[in-house]
């Protein structure tokens, strides 16, 4: 097993959880305006079909449960707490619910509000108001803590620095449209380390892979993860 791995997790992880995907056939973005649901444009025009937009995603992340993908990674974790690092561009909290800690949410967390006004951010996990105030500065500016387009994902120095020393990068359920995450397995090769993909179908990045194998999450993920640890 590599000393070091890096694994990025994108939507086809909790797919098999019952959340949607984004641009597959009949995902989020085939059903929403995103200029309106996912900007800071969109939310100045309207916050209430913002906060409706997440809301309900919220409400059925919290509905939703970890699936044998999930598990298997948080049990690699759990088995390799100081060479395994995870990075997700989802924004549900189903791998720390199945027991994994210190995810980076390079894309916010559904689990955590923001305020448009002074950036302070807290927990919460009911359904948010864009009149309610902000518990540090007072105004009613509660938005969502996600990172919409247009603005910079977070983490991404810590993140830069795990791919320069990885041995090993793996991506799981990842559409290889969305930069910069889609650069990772450049850059993680290019920094000498092996990459594999794991996922239902090819991404617009399998090519750049060392090895990719395909077929559902909850399939792939825990036989990659007894391979890992020699069982």
């Amino acid at each position: 097993m590599e000393d070091r791995i890096v694994i990025l997790t994108g939507a086809g992880l909790s797919a098999e959880s019952g959340l949607g995907t984004f641009r597959d056939e009949g995902g989020l973005w085939t059903k929403y305006d995103l200029a309106e649901v996912a900007t800071p444009e969109g939310f100045a025009a309207d916050p209430h079909k913002v906060h409706d937009f997440y809301n309900a995603r919220r409400r059925n992340c919290l509905e939703a449960a970890p699936n044998p993908a999930h598990h298997a990674l948080a049990r690699l974790q759990q088995a390799r707490p100081e060479s395994v690092s995870l990075v997700t561009q989802n924004v549900d909290d189903l791998l720390e619910r199945a027991g994994a800690a210190d995810v980076i949410h390079m894309h916010g967390s559904l689990t955590r509000a923001k305020c448009a006004a002074c950036a302070a951010s807290w927990d919460q996990r009911s359904d948010m108001d864009p009149a309610a105030a902000c518990p540090a500065c007072a105004a009613p500016a509660t938005r969502p803590d996600i990172v919409w387009f247009g603005e910079y994902p977070y983490h991404m120095e810590a993140i830069w620095d795990l791919l320069r020393a990885a041995d090993l990068f793996v991506a799981i359920g990842t559409s290889g449209q969305v930069y910069p995450a889609a650069a990772f397995v450049q850059d993680a090769a290019r920094a000498g380390a092996r990459t594999l993909e794991l996922n239902l179908e090819d991404s617009d990045t399998s090519r750049d892979f060392h090895e990719t194998r395909r077929g559902p999450a909850s399939r792939l993920v825990p036989a990659w993860v007894a391979e890992a640890l020699g069982g």
